[in-house]
């Protein structure tokens, strides 16, 4: 069964001004977006939670149905948790009964996902059993190896304090948490008091797509990986 994935796009954006239109590889960065998810075999429709005229325009432009949202869930302040949870309030027929669907969220500053990531996000939670699910990608820093602190002498230490290692062999992989994809349990998600206190699932998303937009370099960053694709060799694995 086709399932509704969310975008979750509010205007005013500081970082970069209205980041989620910027214009990247040729289309705005929301269109991006709404590409993959329309892409993938497991979605079926778009739906992008904004309080943003403009925002709302070019997602229908470009196949997405839209959500209005409050304006006091797209304040600075506001935990997307809220709008998350206005927008399965605003779908009750999709997360409940027997064909429940899980709550699908693809932000809209992950411009590199690939449909694949998304049926692979979807697929993982749906066979095993967990509360919500993360995309993840391998971390290039380590707190046991190259990723300090600075102390009250302006002095760095290893983030790990104690830590004596010294090859990357000999120190447990680290993840970092991407803004990719989120796979969750809707009655999960509105009764919870933050998103990982639950049994948190992952997908592994490779670097190359795991960008996260937060600023104007990211921009670039995404427009050159976008028009010049990086293609993956056996050198990258670890």
């Amino acid at each position: 069964m086709s399932a509704t994935a969310f975008i979750f796009a509010r205007g005013g954006s500081k970082g970069v001004k209205n980041k989620n239109i910027y214009p990247v590889a040729g289309k705005p960065l929301i269109a991006h977006g709404i590409a993959s998810a329309l892409a993938s075999q497991s979605v079926g429709r778009v739906v992008v939670s904004t309080d943003d005229a403009q925002i709302a325009a070019v997602a229908r432009e470009h196949g997405a149905q839209v959500l209005e949202r409050p304006a006091a869930l797209a304040d600075d302040s506001a935990p997307e948790l809220l709008a998350w949870r206005h927008a399965i309030d605003s779908f009750p027929q999709l997360f409940t009964g027997p064909a429940a669907q899980p709550f699908i969220s693809l932000p809209a500053t992950s411009p590199l996902r690939a449909a694949q990531d998304v049926d692979a996000a979807i697929g993982k939670f749906r066979s095993h059993p967990c509360d919500i699910l993360f995309g993840i990608s391998p971390a290039r820093r380590n707190p046991y190896l190259n990723m300090v602190t600075i102390d009250a002498q302006g002095f760095i230490e290893i983030a790990i304090p104690g830590s004596t290692a010294a090859r990357r062999q000999d120190v447990p992989e680290m993840y970092e948490v991407t803004t990719c994809v989120y796979v969750g349990d809707a009655s999960y998600i509105q009764s919870c008091t933050r998103l990982m206190q639950g049994r948190v699932g992952h997908v592994v998303i490779p670097p190359e797509r795991a960008l996260d937009i937060d600023s104007y370099y990211d921009m670039h960053l995404a427009e050159w990986l976008l028009t010049q694709p990086y293609q993956a060799c056996a050198k990258d694995s670890r």
